[in-house]
């Protein structure tokens, strides 16, 4: 189990004790995250989907292919949050992609750009990537502004990338380099 802790937040990768907990989040949030992402059928929101969600995530990340976080209060009492490395890609490329989703009740609080920049620290200075990307919505401003924090540079639009709930979307691609974030934290 990887852990990071930050000024007000505790982030570990998931274990199978915490599918109860992750499917909870993921119910309460279900239409929230939707804006943004496609529903599932009702079966992803299951302690038992979720269940296999983490295991499928733990042998990811024993193949060094992916790192899923729970975001948690500081007590670690309450999952607030997922965030991931994922997709990741060893020379040429030596990049992965970032993603993350905030329970509604604690968004506006700057959680997100905490958690990211803590997972960004950690794929640049353990996981040695060269370059990380996210995906966002134009229309998901939050996002765009949480990635604008941690110091992303918007490179582009690609043009009706994801089918979300029932039409194709438009998303920026974002990219922090790693030569870029040593540079602006050092």
């Amino acid at each position: 189990m990887i852990r990071i802790e930050s000024d007000r937040l505790h982030l570990r990768t998931f274990v199978e004790t915490d599918a109860k907990k992750l499917a909870q989040l993921l119910q309460r949030n279900k239409y929230f995250w939707a804006t943004y992402e496609p529903l599932h059928d009702a079966e992803y929101y299951t302690e038992e989907a979720q269940y296999r969600k983490i295991l499928e995530g733990i042998h990811l990340q024993r193949s060094n292919r992916e790192y899923s976080f729970g975001i948690f209060t500081k007590d670690e009492e309450e999952l607030i949050g997922h965030i991931s490395l994922y997709a990741i890609k060893r020379l040429p490329y030596n990049s992965a992609f970032i993603g993350y989703s905030i329970d509604e009740r604690y968004t506006g609080k700057g959680i997100a750009t905490e958690a990211v920049k803590e997972v960004v620290q950690f794929g640049f200075n353990v996981v040695n990537l060269h370059r990380i990307e996210a995906y966002v919505s134009p229309k998901n401003i939050a996002s765009v502004k949480v990635l604008e924090k941690a110091n992303f540079k918007k490179e582009g639009l690609l043009r009706e990338l994801l089918y979300i709930n029932g039409s194709w979307e438009d998303h920026y691609i974002y990219a922090l380099l790693q030569e870029d974030y040593y540079r602006k934290n050092n």
